[in-house]
């Protein structure tokens, strides 16, 4: 009786929302929610309704995967946005957000006087180096980051975001069944497997999801299609500067970073299952706090600082990650990197490269190269140096010097860990297509050099489209980048091919593939010319082949 009362409560609030292009009350799995309807346009001829705050999972406890939600009696307000996962505040100083975190956020479109059905579904999952970050993402010019209405309105999706687990709460292992890890993917796995059961009720197509992220988010998305327990869950997905195969995805190590943080909070350390049992019943703000990423007394590389990352369990991610494509063998697969993605990490490691009149010598250029190939002998620091400064001549301009210490993390952290990725998958694809690219539009961050190209994370604002939202900010060329963008994401996401869609493309982008490695440079002036080949390839091929086979100290 009580399901078929839900039932009939559920058409009449269709019924209602289909005369006024808005959802109303959707009925969900684990109950009613309501969110907020908007108009959109002078003539007010589009609708879009926001939901936030939407439970995907229950509360979770310490170092324990989450259960499902139990639901809620009543009609849920989901008009705002939940409290992040609990996290170091950026000065690490102290914490900010909750252990009561795991919901997530929809924005469904509408045109004309129906709602929308069988829409395309976009899900984000943020980045963050798996220690910050939120569903919402930053407040960006009086908005936040992740605002999907834009981007749901633009290329006729439906948007999803999200919040996960971060830090040690989220990726602490022993490396044992006492605490296998990755309960923050395990948090992705649960809101994608909710979109998959409820998303219908949305006026989205269950069997036509994309998941989409960057840097952290873009690993995740990478282990997401490559796990078996999303086999058939997802259709499509997007990694923008990060997968699987980056050095920083994997922690290799996760015991010795679980005993640093036991030691800090006063746990024994001796025995995995004793100081699990303690971390579990002490303070999760605690926890979160005993490991601090210390940017001010680097040794070495912060990349390899990255303590709590996803970890080989046997389960989620039951082998190498290069080993597990075949089950991303029927999902459409695009991605990318910035072409200055190692600046921002460059600048942590040696601030010379953003101070104009200071040089940078050649002694520190060797260093960083030499300290990126650990742990391999130092004939492999002699073959990279020999390598990127190759074009250098007797004399090198510095700013040559600097790109050189640039080009040499981009492609150690990003972008050749992602042109791996995109050969494995269209080498074991089965009806899965491959597209490649290469984001190039210049930072526009005034206190770097003029002559540096696009940041980690510069490609966010354009997908999420703040040049049309915060117009003042941004240049004409700038809303050109974000139109683009969007019109090739969405597409993809609506066919698994950028060019095919609702919305027109500036020139076609051809699919990867593994003999000319083909890819569409992203930036203010894309022509049939921004079509290319070989990203990158000796430097490729050194890291992939070269490198790897040298021996290891």
């Amino acid at each position: 009786m009580a399901r078929w009362i839900a039932f009939t409560l559920a058409f009449a609030s269709f019924l209602a929302a289909a005369h006024t292009a808005t959802l109303g009350v959707v009925y969900t799995e684990g109950g009613f929610v309501e969110g907020k309807s908007k108009k959109i346009g002078i003539l007010n001829t589009s609708y879009i309704d926001s939901f936030k705050g939407i439970p995907f999972a229950a509360p979770p406890s310490v170092l324990q995967k989450a259960e499902r939600h139990p639901g809620w009696s009543g009609t849920l307000k989901a008009t705002d946005y939940k409290p992040r996962c609990l996290q170091a505040t950026l000065s690490q100083t102290d914490t900010r957000g909750s252990t009561d975190c795991l919901y997530l956020n929809i924005w469904v479109p509408h045109s004309g006087k129906s709602v929308s059905t069988n829409l395309p579904v976009m899900v984000w999952i943020y980045g963050g180096a798996y220690l910050f970050g939120a569903a919402e993402g930053a407040n960006f010019l009086g908005n936040q980051l992740y605002d999907g209405e834009e981007l749901a309105l633009r290329g006729n999706v439906i948007v999803v975001t999200f919040n996960y687990r971060l830090g040690p709460l989220g990726f602490l292992s022993t490396g044992d069944a006492n605490a296998p890890g990755n309960y923050g993917l395990w948090d992705q796995h649960m809101a994608i497997a909710w979109v998959k059961r409820n998303i219908a009720a949305f006026g989205g197509n269950p069997n036509n999801i994309t998941i989409f992220g960057e840097s952290a988010g873009a690993a995740s998305v990478s282990l997401q299609t490559l796990t078996p327990y999303n086999v058939g869950l997802i259709k499509r997905a997007i990694s923008q500067s990060g997968t699987g195969l980056c050095s920083w995805a994997i922690q290799r190590d996760p015991l010795h970073w679980a005993k640093q943080v036991a030691q800090k909070v006063g746990c024994p350390v001796d025995d995995s299952a004793a100081l699990v049992n303690c971390l579990r019943v002490t303070d999760p703000k605690a926890i979160t706090l005993a490991y601090k990423l210390d940017l001010s007394n680097l040794s070495y590389p912060v990349v390899h600082y990255l303590a709590f990352s996803p970890v080989i369990d046997g389960d989620f991610i039951p082998d190498e990650p290069h080993n597990l494509f075949s089950n991303a063998a029927d999902v459409d697969y695009m991605a990318g990197a910035n072409n200055m993605d190692g600046h921002l990490f460059a600048g942590m490691d040696l601030a010379v490269v953003n101070e104009p009149l200071q040089k940078i010598s050649q002694d520190e250029v060797q260093k960083l190269i030499s300290d990126l190939t650990l742990p391999k002998t130092s004939t492999g620091a002699d073959v990279a140096y020999d390598l990127y400064t190759s074009n250098w001549g007797p004399n090198p301009a510095q700013e040559l010097m600097k790109r050189t210490v640039i080009d040499a993390e981009t492609d150690y952290i990003f972008l050749v860990p992602t042109q791996e990725a995109l050969a494995y998958h269209a080498m074991t694809a089965r009806t899965g297509k491959t597209f490649s690219y290469l984001f190039s539009h210049p930072s526009r961050m005034p206190i770097y050099p003029n002559w540096v190209g696009a940041d980690h994370a510069d490609d966010l604002q354009y997908i999420f489209a703040k040049p049309f939202t915060t117009p003042l900010a941004y240049r004409p060329q700038d809303r050109d980048v974000s139109s683009a963008m969007i019109a090739y994401w969405t597409n993809f996401a609506a066919t698994g091919d950028p060019n095919q869609g609702l919305s027109k493309v500036p020139t076609s982008w051809l699919p990867y593939g593994t003999q000319y490695g083909q890819y569409l440079e992203i930036n203010n002036d894309i022509t049939y010319k921004s079509m290319k080949q070989g990203l990158r390839s000796s430097f490729v091929h050194f890291w992939v082949h070269t490198y790897r086979n040298l021996p290891s100290v």
